[in-house]
């Protein structure tokens, strides 16, 4: 059985057809999924789909491009979902430079108050970071994010980087764009990140891999992205399901 560790199936590209793809997941061979919000409003739908579904279990956070929306008193909100028996991390949370919005003092002010409410809560958390490296790091360290471990999610940096990653505890999540041919430098950073540090996503419904690059991405291509970190660590398709199952279950706690 495959763990999908980060989905977003409250989006509205899953509109027509949520529940049946929901519900046959664990006949295919996925066997947990945790859905992952990234607004308020997507929140509130993970809150939903958990509840619903037994093999649905929930990270609740606000993505770094939607930090404008947070205030004192939705952040408390926040806070009492988090409380969910379901809730199994605080997530996504980060930084994304890629856009220029919301400015960054407001994404970091908001990344620090979740990673206090993770420590208050002692939830792991699942971290985005794009084009902030140094930033994310920075924050990361200064606020002893080793004693809450969790996810980097999508990871898209360098071997180096992920080294610093691995020393803070943190697990790895790989996704699509480690099928893609021009993925060199996740290939490399793959190769040495320990198989026992690397869990699996999908990210859905972005970054679909190869062969469905470009499409709607759902759990189903999990295998794509447990094939070719098999090849890429030698090792069986089998092996990379256990290993991975079982970081996921070490890091979420939700056996």
């Amino acid at each position: 059985m495959i763990y999908e560790t980060h989905a977003h199936y409250d989006d509205e590209a899953f509109a027509e057809d949520r529940e049946v793809l929901l519900a046959g997941l664990p006949e295919k061979g996925i066997g947990r999924v945790v859905n992952i919000g990234a607004s308020l409003t997507s929140c509130e739908t993970t809150l939903k789909l958990m509840e619903k579904y037994p093999h649905v279990y929930g990270a609740i956070g606000i993505h770094p491009s939607e930090t404008a929306e947070l205030n004192e008193e939705n952040f408390a909100r926040l806070k009492i979902w988090c409380m969910h028996e379901k809730c199994v991390a605080v997530g996504e949370i980060g930084l994304d430079y890629h856009w220029p919005e919301p400015e960054r003092a407001i994404q970091k002010k908001w990344f620090i108050r979740q990673l206090e409410l993770a420590r208050e809560l002692k939830l792991p958390v699942v971290i985005h970071s794009r084009d902030a490296a140094k930033d994310t790091v920075d924050i990361m360290r200064e606020q002893h994010a080793e004693e809450l471990g969790g996810i980097i999610h999508c990871f898209s940096y360098t071997k180096e980087t992920a080294e610093v990653f691995l020393d803070m505890g943190f697990y790895i999540g790989i996704g699509g764009v480690i099928t893609f041919k021009n993925a060199k430098k996740l290939k490399e950073a793959v190769e040495f990140i320990p198989l026992e540090k690397i869990v699996v996503e999908t990210d859905s419904p972005y970054l679909a891999p190869e062969p469905n690059r470009g499409k709607r991405n759902n759990s189903l291509n999990l295998p794509y992205i447990i094939d070719e970190i098999a090849a890429i660590k030698q090792v069986t398709r089998e092996e990379v399901e256990k290993i991975t199952w079982e970081n996921a279950e070490k890091i979420y706690d939700c056996v």
